[in-house]
Order: structure tokens, then C-alpha cells, then sequence
């Protein structure tokens, strides 16, 4: 089933969606990938607030690359999320993040955050990173922008399609 969603989530926005579902997503997702993730963490355990809220949000799993003339950002693909998977249960249940974006499968530790605290993953096109880029229509970074292209950017997406791959019920196209 074909879903038309914007960000920010609600839980019940999420807990709606079955893995294999369709989706076009719009509004504002933020990125970050490993290096990130480990600041973020390292934040949460020293009890500092974040540099951006992501209560209710998504985290798009990319390493952008510049942007082109005219362009807001250039190829857009998404990175294996289970780089991620250390991190991402508590930024789950510490920040109420209720979607990431990636490709690959997740292990068991994240699905089981996912379906206690209401979050989904979304699939990406690996290999369709110019592709991507055409469905976000704005692109600044917020966040650690030491880390280059791993720095946490702020992205406005219109209309970018995503598959469900694993959703807030433990059911997974894995």
C-alpha cells in the first residue's frame, strides 16, 4: 500500500506502516551517519542536549556529496545503516526518533528499540544517490560540520519514494 507522509511522525504515524508498504516522503529529515551517531551518543551520556531535536523525526543514513551550480546538494544515496546499529537504539529511545532511512538490514538490538519506543526503517535505492538528490529541495548543515560530508545536515525533501523494510510490529522484508 502507497502512503503519502510528512514529517515531523507521530507514534501512530508509525505504528500504522507494515514492512513492504510504499512510501513518499516529504518534509524535513536530518543525516547522519557513524561519526555522528557516535557524537550524539557521547552527548547523550554526558547528559548535554543535542544539536538538533530529533524527537518525532528521521535520520537519513548519507554522506552527501558537494552540491553542484544550481543544485542545494549532489549525489544522495544512502550508506549501509548497520554501521548505525550501535548507536541507534538509544538515540531511539533517548530522543524519540521515529524513522531512519538507509539500506541494508538492521540487528536485533535496533528492531527490538524500534518496536518498544515506535520507530521504522525505511529503505533507499542504493545506487540511485542522483536520483535522490532530485526529491531534496534544500540542504544546510546543523551539526558537526568538522565532519565534511558525515556532518549532520538538515534536508527538505519532496516527494522522495521509500520501501518500509522493517517496521514498529518486528515484521521485516529482511
Amino acid at each position: 500500500m502507497k502512503k503519502i507522509l510528512h514529517t515531523p511522525f507521530s507514534e501512530q504515524d508509525i505504528r500504522d506502516l507494515h514492512a513492504g508498504d510504499t512510501v513518499v516522503l516529504s518534509g524535513t529529515v536530518y543525516t547522519g551517519r557513524d561519526a555522528a551517531h557516535k557524537r550524539l551518543c557521547s552527548l547523550l551520556d554526558k547528559g548535554e542536549v543535542l544539536p538538533v531535536d530529533l524527537n518525532g523525526q528521521a535520520i537519513y543514513f548519507v554522506g552527501p556529496c558537494p552540491a553542484p551550480p544550481g543544485r542545494p546538494i549532489g549525489s544522495a544515496g544512502p550508506t549501509t545503516s548497520s554501521r548505525m546499529d550501535a548507536y541507534s537504539p538509544q538515540i531511539i529511545q533517548a530522543c524519540g526518533l521515529r524513522a531512519m532511512i538507509g539500506k541494508g538490514d538492521r540487528n536485533q538490538a535496533v528492531k527490538d528499540a524500534m518496536k518498544e519506543f515506535g520507530c521504522v526503517y525505511f529503505a533507499a535505492t542504493g545506487g540511485a544517490g542522483a536520483l535522490i538528490a532530485n526529491s531534496i529541495i534544500k540542504a544546510e548543515v546543523v551539526a558537526f560540520d568538522d565532519l565534511g560530508p558525515e556532518a549532520i545536515y538538515k534536508l527538505e525533501l519532496h516527494e522522495l519514494p521509500l520501501v518500509v523494510a522493517i517496521d514498529s510490529h518486528g515484521n521485516s522484508l529482511y
